[in-house]
């Protein structure tokens, strides 16, 4: 079966995983966030992936870094929800440190990735 050339990305599945996860989180925030705090975390890490796959297809190396740098921001943007959803007790200090860590491991891969385009 034929693929598209993100799909092989680790990066990009990682990236997948990590937004499924924070949008099964972000469920629990309370209800007055949902168009707030709840809607802003799912789509900045929905952003990561969805970035990650724009830049991978057709495009020319200076814009696929260009593309990965905005995944980059977008998991930024995450980790200051994950922040602020740990402020208002929306998150215990130990799913804090989960989301933390990953988000850490995945921005790690991502600067190496971008690093490595050439």
């Amino acid at each position: 079966m034929n693929k598209f050339k993100f799909e092989k990305l680790k990066i990009w599945q990682k990236a997948m995983d990590f937004g499924e996860d924070i949008d099964e989180i972000s469920d629990s925030f309370p209800k007055k966030e949902m168009f707030n705090l709840s809607s802003q975390i799912r789509r900045a890490s929905d952003s990561i992936a969805l970035n990650i796959s724009e830049g991978s297809i057709g495009q020319s190396n200076p814009e696929q870094r260009k593309f990965v740098g905005y995944s980059i921001r977008s998991l930024a943007e995450v980790v200051t929800c994950l922040f602020k959803a740990k402020r208002r007790n929306y998150i215990s200090e130990e799913i804090f440190d989960s989301f933390y860590k990953e988000a850490f491991q995945l921005m790690n891969m991502m600067i190496a990735f971008r690093n490595n385009i050439n």
